[in-house]
């Protein structure tokens, strides 16, 4: 095994439109100096699938991700938006340019089946699921989709006279089967790598703060089966840090780049249409009413929460075959949509201080220091 120290690094949910190359240069500095590089791929991208136009999800405005990433996750709620033509043709795309993917494919077998990347004779290996939306985005024997872990909601109305409304409490947790399932498939690889990454699609989305249930389940399931690190994209806000039995669980990545202008209440379609899943139009009205918040004109294609311009990449500092060390890497997206790397005198502290309020308040137990431009997680 290689004595050489390597570096992993990993962001959270990608979505590339127009101009999408312009998007990376606030960040591009960092992600050049990963020996494994990966991120979320968000969406399904086609240049023949009705359902994502007006969208810019033509296959060429992914080409940025050539030489960036060494590997996309796919399982997610989105990754059906454009039912099997956009799932074909966005692993179609990745395959015939060489960038690994995990978590999504073309029946259940493919989209669980996990990925080893090596390095200097370490192996990384690297499992992907997905914990939220409708059921129609999980993969089966003869359909394509994502990798999943099925969570249950009991909704409980406690003192409260009022049926119809909002509970007192909100209970979620894993459903068995497909729980045991993402256990076994941990397992099975941690016998066959070094560095074992579980990449989750969970979260409370554009809720800051809280983090539901069964993602600390979940999270330490994976950790207790054999990952060395969890990593979590979803929520488009980032969530707090917690470590469990020495490995670290990053209960949300927030965005890495996220060009939808098509979430502005004012879009509006002009050719596409939408299917029983997915109507882009429909939902950007539909958000405002049930998250409680309208988003910033002043920037258009990051239509997200507010305090959602914080995010982060995740850094995991291998020696000798093991994670000695995990950090974050501080951004603020500016008005441009563009996510920019900050350090301690331009902006990071202010990172910072919102990744230790948010992992306070969540009860996590994640501590954290500035080593040099980076923040160190212990």
């Amino acid at each position: 095994m290689g004595e050489k120290r390597l570096v992993m690094l990993a962001g959270g949910d990608t979505i590339l439109g127009e101009d999408s190359e312009s998007f990376f240069k606030g960040i591009d500095g960092v992600l050049e100096k990963g020996d494994v590089v990966l991120t979320q791929l968000e969406v399904p991208y086609s240049d023949r699938a009705p359902e994502l136009d007006d969208l810019d999800r033509e296959l060429k405005n992914i080409e940025p991700l050539i030489g960036r990433f060494d590997l996309v996750t796919l399982a997610g709620n989105h990754i059906y938006d454009a039912g099997e033509v956009g799932v074909h043709d966005t692993l179609d795309w990745l395959d015939a340019h060489n960038i690994l993917h995990v978590g999504g494919g073309r029946n259940i077998n493919e989209a669980v089946k996990p990925v080893i990347v090596e390095r200097e004779g370490v192996k990384f290996g690297f499992l992907n699921y997905n914990c939220v939306g409708i059921k129609a985005m999980n993969a089966g024997l003869q359909k394509a989709g994502a990798a999943y872990v099925d969570v249950i909601s009991h909704y409980d109305l406690g003192n409260v006279a009022n049926p119809g409304g909002s509970p007192d409490k909100i209970y979620t947790f894993p459903e068995i089967t497909s729980y045991e399932k993402m256990i076994s498939e941990i397992e099975t690889l941690r016998e066959k790598c070094d560095v074992l990454t579980v990449y989750l699609h969970k979260g409370l989305v554009h809720k800051p703060v809280k983090i539901a249930d069964y993602e600390k389940f979940v999270s330490r399931g994976a950790v207790d089966a054999g990952a060395d690190v969890v990593f979590s994209s979803h929520s488009h806000i980032l969530h707090g840090i917690e470590v469990y039995r020495g490995k670290t669980i990053y209960h949300g990545l927030n965005n890495l780049i996220a060009w939808v202008p098509s979430l502005n209440p004012t879009w509006k379609r002009k050719k596409g249409k939408a299917n029983d899943i997915f109507d882009p139009q429909e939902w950007a009205m539909k958000r405002m009413e049930r998250f409680g918040f309208v988003p910033d004109p002043d920037y258009p294609t990051y239509p997200f929460h507010p305090e959602a311009i914080y995010s982060i990449i995740g850094k995991c500092i291998v020696e000798e075959g093991k994670i000695t060390e995990t950090r974050f890497i501080p951004l603020i997206v500016n008005k441009a949509g563009v996510p920019e790397v900050v350090n301690r005198s331009n902006g990071g502290e202010e990172v910072m201080s919102y990744m230790t309020k948010i992992t306070e308040g969540a009860g996590l137990n994640a501590k954290f220091e500035w080593v040099e431009d980076e923040i160190l997680i212990r």
